[in-house]
């Protein structure tokens, strides 16, 4: 094989992305007060979502282990080895994977074997763009140098706007007072987030999902530098749980612009987690 991609399981890989060889994924560990799991195929989203509703705990992730990135490099038969992490600002994956590398090259000293790794400074669906942004450029006979050098300007450049359903996971997990939480409830105001350099941010605020998700993709298409520009990019929508809301929001999408491709998703357990049932991610 000459390339492979490696990403985190936060990356929410298509089903043919999952069929495609070129792609591996390393899974987080997914757990509520007791209960462990892996965030790899066997992952059951509604079992899961429903395990989240009736904990009082908040769920939690922890990020692979630098073995599991090592095991990943050694056991790919690719000339070339792209890895894409969820944002250092996030998630200590980013640095895991690199002490990875480290370990791999230790022991392989006299290896031929190119290996880059990529800050992806977003998450979900913009690790998933990056991915396919990955394979295009390789499919289209780019060398390891130039796919580098064209990714990092794409994971500088990145957008990436999502909306939450709900913020019990925030509450759950200390990250949003209860006062906050029940007053958002109770006057069903609906946060715009985005990404700042890997880092979480609040961009607006609607009263309303509808409202909301309308406004992130006007965020979305403004931060990516308007209609003319959005034309050369690949958009990726990632929801959870939510298929016809995921199809509303490629159709506000389509309504501000046209794009070089739109990939919609459904979120595996890290995305499950943090963006809740109903949440929606996409990235520019």
């Amino acid at each position: 094989m000459k390339y492979q991609i490696i990403c985190d399981s936060c990356g929410d890989f298509t089903p043919e992305m999952k069929a495609d060889p070129h792609f591996r994924m390393v899974p987080l560990s997914l757990e509520i007060g007791e209960y462990r799991i892996m965030d790899d195929e066997t992952f059951d989203q509604a079992d899961f979502i429903k395990r989240m509703a009736a904990s009082s705990i908040g769920a939690k992730t922890a990020c692979p282990s630098p073995e599991a990135f090592q095991k990943a490099i050694e056991e790919s038969d690719a000339d070339e080895v792209y890895i894409v992490t969820l944002s250092d600002q996030l998630s200590g994956t980013y640095q895991a994977a690199k002490i990875g590398i480290d370990l791999y090259t230790e022991s392989h000293e006299d290896s031929p074997k190119k290996i880059h790794l990529f800050n992806s400074k977003s998450a979900s669906a913009g690790e998933c763009k990056l991915c396919l942004d990955i394979r295009e450029c390789k499919e289209a006979g780019l060398g390891f140098v130039e796919v580098v050098d064209i990714i990092e300007k794409k994971c500088n450049d990145i957008v990436t706007v999502f909306v939450l359903e709900s913020l019990e996971t925030l509450r759950k997990n200390g990250r949003l007072s209860a006062v906050k939480s029940f007053l958002a409830s109770a006057l069903n105001i609906k946060p715009v987030m985005g990404a700042v350099n890997g880092t979480i941010v609040k961009l607006d605020q609607q009263r309303g999902m509808q409202k909301a998700l309308k406004r992130m993709v006007q965020l979305a298409v403004e931060r990516a530098g308007g209609a003319e520009a959005v034309k050369d990019k690949r958009l990726v929508i990632t929801h959870v749980n939510a298929p016809e809301r995921a199809e509303q929001v490629k159709e506000d999408f389509l309504k501000e612009g046209s794009y070089k491709e739109i990939v919609v998703t459904n979120a595996a357990g890290v995305a499950t987690i943090y963006a809740n049932d109903q949440g929606i991610v996409a990235a520019l």
